[in-house]
């Protein structure tokens, strides 16, 4: 009988935070920004089917990079935990706190019990009817849940994103300012110009009704770079 081969758990836990680390630098950054009517979800996507950003529910979205196969799966769960929790409480339960720690949970469980960790990064966001400041959650690929304040980022590149977005963050901008400063922060990381059709953003509103997703034409991305 042969023996198993050892490997240390901190090798193995490095080993694979190595390689989903790599799968999501792989993917195009998404930055989530709050505006003055709520929040902003904008990064580079030249698809026109393939989207990194959703609704979840009436005031909670969602945006991913990594592998899109992953992410999408975690998008549609979130969806049917949301659907559930919605009809067996009550709308206003559906919490993106409450999303976010289960996307932590499951995220953290495939990180540590299977064979290949998600190279994913997820944000999740949420606004209301009143003046209450937005929620922003980010779920790394081990698991990590991290609560940001007023803007946040995923990708390869969200440090340098993060230190960029800090200081050109204003509070109450207004949407066109929210994309201005969004894009500008993504271009000078990636150090090129990216033209306003291969941009994707969506905002949660909280001035529409009790649906406040809606998707960003790239006309109001054009009007608000010129």
């Amino acid at each position: 009988m042969t023996m198993p081969i050892y490997v240390p758990p901190e090798q193995l836990i490095k080993d694979r935070a190595e390689f989903a680390r790599k799968g999501v630098a792989r993917g195009r950054s998404i930055v989530a920004l709050e505006y003055d009517q709520g929040v902003l979800m904008m990064g580079e996507n030249s698809s026109g089917s393939l989207r990194k950003t959703g609704e979840i529910y009436d005031k909670i979205a969602f945006a991913g990079v990594g592998r899109f196969n992953e992410f999408e799966m975690l998008r549609i769960a979130g969806i049917r935990y949301a659907d559930l929790k919605g009809y067996a409480y009550g709308r206003n339960d559906v919490s993106a706190r409450g999303l976010a720690a289960a996307y932590s949970q499951t995220v953290g469980q495939i990180f540590t019990h299977e064979v290949k960790p998600y190279e994913v990064e997820v944000l999740v966001a949420e606004v209301d009817g009143g003046d209450r400041p937005a929620q922003i959650f980010r779920v790394q690929f081990d698991g990590t849940l991290h609560d940001e304040r007023n803007f946040g980022s995923i990708g390869g590149q969200e440090e340098e994103l993060r230190s960029s977005l800090s200081s050109i963050y204003q509070d109450e901008m207004n949407l066109g300012e929210a994309l201005a400063a969004a894009a500008g922060a993504i271009e000078g990381v990636e150090e090129r110009q990216i033209d306003h059709s291969d941009w994707e953003a969506a905002v949660l509103d909280r001035t529409l009704g009790r649906r406040k997703f809606r998707r960003v034409e790239a006309s109001e991305v054009e009007a608000a770079r010129t």
